[in-house]
């Protein structure tokens, strides 16, 4: 349920960077801040650590919506690009 809310919040804020609309990406974010604070413990880790981490391109590729959105992460999803060598 939360992961839904989620998904939902960032495609939001999503739409409103492409629109530019302050208003809305303000909500938006504030909303993804919201759910992250109430619903901490219950997410899945790396959808923590996205949100956290505010890479939010990510966390929609982990929610399943980087394709209709065109988002796409600059490392995998489960993968924070830093490489071990």
């Amino acid at each position: 349920m939360a992961e839904t809310k989620i998904k939902a919040a960032l495609i939001r804020f999503n739409g409103a960077i492409k629109s530019s609309d302050g208003v809305a990406l303000s909500s938006a974010l504030n909303e993804v801040e919201a759910l992250l604070s109430t619903h901490r413990q219950e997410l899945h880790p790396q959808l923590r650590h996205f949100l956290e981490g505010r890479s939010y391109a990510k966390a929609l590729a982990w929610l399943g919506a980087a394709d209709e959105l065109g988002a796409r992460p600059s490392s995998p999803p489960g993968g924070c690009g830093g490489g071990h060598a």
